[in-house]
């Protein structure tokens, strides 16, 4: 029992530690807020083929046998760099799908508490499984299982908010419909 508390301050300091290693968000402009509701698709996916190709270590091989000495070492450093880039854009596309998530936790009328901390939990999960994969890019080694996992967990979380989202529409036009009934029938729907 006494071991309890100091392995829940042990994990505590972990987070803050990974949580400190990431990288600062930088201010996004006004006009991103509503690009949430006219696209709410992943961005990311158009651009995972090439990332996992860079990523692979046959091709950094293949460069090391046919190219210049420093060459492979260039490359990694700057397939790094795009790596990186790619990371932060799985990012703003989670935190594009959270905030419509929000809004439409606002609009259904169902979403509890349970919701709130499935978010919560998908929020976290994702946060740990990024500040994972830099670490990974960090040490040189080849996260493409990683980085696939993180793409299918964003990719995944934009199929439910469509859901959800045509949920909402299905619901919103059911009740324009009963309201059209009721006033062709003369009843006050107010």
């Amino acid at each position: 029992m006494f071991y309890l508390p100091l392995f829940g301050l042990i994990a505590l300091l972990l987070i803050l530690f990974f949580w400190s290693l990431r990288r600062p968000r930088l201010s996004k402009p006004v006009g991103d807020q509503a690009v949430a509701f006219e696209d709410p698709g992943p961005r990311h996916i158009t651009y995972f083929p090439q990332i996992r190709q860079a990523l692979e270590p046959a091709d950094l091989a293949y460069l090391a046998s046919r190219g210049p000495a420093g060459l492979p070492r260039r490359v990694r450093k700057e397939r790094r760099r795009v790596a990186f880039s790619y990371i932060t854009a799985l990012r703003g596309d989670f935190q594009r799908l959270l905030r419509l998530a929000r809004i439409i936790a606002v609009l259904s009328p169902e979403v509890g508490a349970v919701h709130e901390f499935e978010r919560l939990r998908l929020s976290v999960q994702f946060s740990w499984r990024c500040q994972l994969l830099r670490l990974r890019l960090v040490c040189q080694l080849a996260p493409i299982p990683e980085l696939s996992g993180l793409s299918c967990m964003v990719s995944a979380f934009a199929v439910r908010m469509e859901a959800a989202m045509k949920e909402l529409g299905e619901r919103a036009a059911m009740a324009a419909e009963l309201a059209s009934s009721l006033e062709s029938r003369g009843i006050d729907s107010r």
